[in-house]
């Protein structure tokens, strides 16, 4: 019995810091114990425990406390290198995101890193987002589809987001015209899912992997980016067989299919461990 409670303890605490700081989210910041960040239209409060409160009294299964995380372990743990990295990690949590400030922030995450991607998205929140006080402090609420769509490229460009500028405003666009339904997609399977989003400019097979397990529901979802490559070539050489330091369309495609064979339908959570332990090793910085 002392066992038993022991797990449940174990896998149902959630570890907010890890959680933040493992380069999920980028809106975020600490103000003494607690910590605040931007989801959407909405300012969430979290305390050390995990627990929500937020600017409009709203709920949210944002650190997926629903999910049987007991269940998820075990199925991801198939070799000693996640056993580690679970076993150095515990309560690290997939994060449920606002789909659209999702796909926005990784669509400015390419080929950047956490800080400017940061900064990048407060300007950007600044620019065309509203203004709210919470708790004696200032905010800015994510920029709604519309006002990104019918900002000029010159506009969005001031944010600091580089040649991505067109990719934004025609992301924003294609939801407000609903070619890309974000809630209709959390229904649809991974294939059909990806096939959709990687019609946005500016998504492709990581970014749209990111969005996908961050904000859509697909856990297995595997995004790679070259840490994700270099751990796998560290750890998983002769299973995945990898020979190229970048990887072709259809080379992710094999790829993904033999991760999800290997880690199985949570391979998603997998990567999240793998990920934050190695960018931990090698003293990154985060938020």
């Amino acid at each position: 019995m002392k066992k038993l409670l022991y797990n449940m303890q174990k896998y149902s605490t959630i570890n907010v810091e890890n959680s933040i700081n493992s380069g999920q989210v980028f809106l975020w910041k600490k103000n003494e114990n607690y910590w605040y960040g931007v989801n959407g239209q909405d300012v969430l409060r979290v305390d050390e425990k995990g627990i929500i409160d937020s600017f409009h009294n709203s709920r949210t299964d944002f650190f997926r406390k629903k999910d049987n995380t007991e269940s998820i372990i075990k199925s991801i743990s198939k070799d000693k290198t996640v056993k580690n990295a679970v076993k150095k990690y515990p309560g690290l949590r997939i994060l449920r995101q606002d789909p659209f400030q999702c796909l926005i922030s990784f669509i400015v995450s390419s080929n950047s890193n956490i800080q400017k991607i940061k900064t990048s998205l407060e300007n950007l929140s600044k620019k065309f987002g509203t203004k709210v006080e919470y708790e004696n402090q200032e905010f800015f609420l994510f920029p709604k589809p519309e006002k990104l769509a019918k900002a000029s490229i010159n506009e969005i460009k001031s944010c600091g987001v580089g040649y991505r500028d067109k990719f934004i405003k025609e992301a924003a666009r294609m939801i407000l015209l609903e070619k890309i339904d974000l809630e209709l997609l959390k229904k649809c399977k991974y294939e059909e899912c990806k096939q959709s989003i990687c019609t946005i400019p500016g998504v492709g097979n990581k970014v749209a992997d990111c969005v996908m397990l961050f904000s859509l529901e697909k856990l297995e979802a595997f995004p790679l980016d070259r840490w994700m490559i270099r751990i796998l070539e560290k750890y998983y050489f002769d299973k995945f067989q990898l020979d190229t330091k970048t990887v072709t369309e259809k080379q992710y495609d094999t790829l993904h299919e033999k991760i999800v064979n290997h880690f199985g339908p949570f391979a998603g959570y997998s990567q999240q461990f793998l990920f934050k332990m190695e960018r931990e090793n090698y003293q990154k910085k985060w938020l």
